[in-house]
């Protein structure tokens, strides 16, 4: 399973009204460390699949609910639990570590 895409419009329906929990990873094409930890988060994803949704939201094209949120720096990473922020962690991470954060909080 591949990482989703998620929009300001789409937000509460892939996210919020998700039935399994879901780690958004809020982005901009112009960071170079959330183009590094893309592929981790793309291999966690597969791995995962039963477990967690990983989505993607490009911060740049989708400002409403970065701001909403108060997401200040990039790669920014939220796991949402029954609709609501169970965790989250700011920058770039070895795979390992990305994934046994992830695993931790689940």
């Amino acid at each position: 399973m591949a990482t989703v895409n998620v929009t300001d419009a789409s937000f509460k329906s892939d996210v919020l009204d998700a039935d399994k929990p879901v780690l958004v990873d809020f982005w901009a094409d112009w960071c170079g460390p959330c183009k590094m930890i893309a592929p981790a988060l793309e291999e966690i994803s597969d791995e995962l699949a039963g477990q967690v949704t990983i989505a993607k939201m490009d911060i740049m094209e989708n400002p409403d609910v970065p701001g909403k949120l108060g997401v200040q720096g990039i790669p920014f990473l939220v796991l949402f639990k029954d609709g609501q922020p169970a965790a989250s962690l700011t920058g770039a991470r070895p795979k390992s570590a990305l994934k046994a954060w992830l695993e931790g909080v689940l």
